[in-house]
């Protein structure tokens, strides 16, 4: 295992409440994510550094791109079509309209653009009421698992063969086998779990290695396809929350990072907390996955 301090470079200042969902557009060439409690969705030009920012009416938890266009949102009632122009949203599905204290929390498409989320009990004493959702491209949505507290991490294989899902309350980071042809998750088993271990959004890359961002630990993780620890990379701020890999040659690792419940001495040391950062770890990222319908 390496533990390296990378040059964290400043990509987009700002103060995310809780930036979230980091996804590289290689047909625009930008970098979008979700500042969940803002609520907003961002986008930034690195060319020439334009950052723009779509105010949200209630929070988002992760989105994914559309084949046909536009953006799959995960929103603290549902799922809905937005227009990343105008802000216009279009209801899929809401799967817990009994559950007003829940929201969407992290969401990925698999391989073949199904959307996969996770959601969560928004505020108070955390309680496993959340649970892990499948959209398909024809809009039919089902629930896959129950019992999460706080669902986090979700990334694929290279192959498509294996999913990974965390639990951050709980510290662990699962794997699964997973059927391609029915988008189906069987043979649950534990990847990582550690006391001090916060997994929360994670990527993996062209080596099959999974990078999960560790929330309040000032670090990320990569781990090899068997779950062992490769390096580690140091930030200089406490909570990274999710990354991706972007830029043209797909070897930029964009990190999203948070300022809630930090209190003004931990943001005076912290000056790049709430900024999306850039790093160079020497290792090249795969294609996002595009929503199907």
């Amino acid at each position: 295992m390496q533990a390296m301090l990378f040059h964290a470079e400043c990509a987009a200042s700002g103060a995310d409440r809780l930036g979230e969902c980091p996804l590289w557009d290689e047909a625009a060439g930008e970098l979008w994510w979700v500042d969940i409690l803002g609520p907003a969705l961002k986008r930034l030009d690195p060319a020439s550094g334009k950052l723009r920012a779509l105010a949200l009416p209630e929070p988002i938890g992760s989105f994914a791109f559309r084949r046909a266009g536009g953006i799959l949102a995960a929103m603290k009632s549902g799922l809905y079509f937005l227009n990343p122009d105008d802000g216009a949203l279009e209801r899929i599905a809401q799967p817990e309209t009994g559950l007003a204290q829940n929201r969407f929390n992290d969401g990925r498409c698999d391989r073949d653009g199904r959307f996969w989320a996770g959601t969560m009990k928004d505020e108070g004493k955390r309680e496993p009421v959340g649970s892990l959702y499948r959209l398909d491209a024809g809009r039919a949505c089902a629930r896959m698992r129950g019992d999460l507290y706080v669902p986090n991490g979700l990334g694929w294989s290279p192959d498509g063969r294996t999913m990974y899902l965390s639990d951050t309350h709980r510290h662990v980071i699962w794997a699964c086998d997973y059927d391609r042809a029915a988008g189906a998750i069987s043979s649950e088993r534990v990847f990582a779990q550690a006391d001090d271990l916060h997994p929360d959004g994670a990527c993996v890359d062209a080596e099959g290695c999974l990078w999960s961002c560790q929330y309040g630990g000032w670090r990320i993780v990569r781990y090899t396809p068997a779950g062992k620890i490769d390096r580690v990379l140091e930030l200089p701020v406490a909570n990274p929350t999710c990354c991706c890999f972007g830029g043209e040659a797909l070897d930029t690792l964009y990190v999203t990072t948070a300022t809630q419940k930090l209190a003004p001495d931990e943001l005076a040391r912290q000056p790049l907390a709430g900024s999306l950062l850039a790093l160079r770890p020497g290792v090249k990222g795969l294609p996002e996955s595009r929503f199907a319908g």
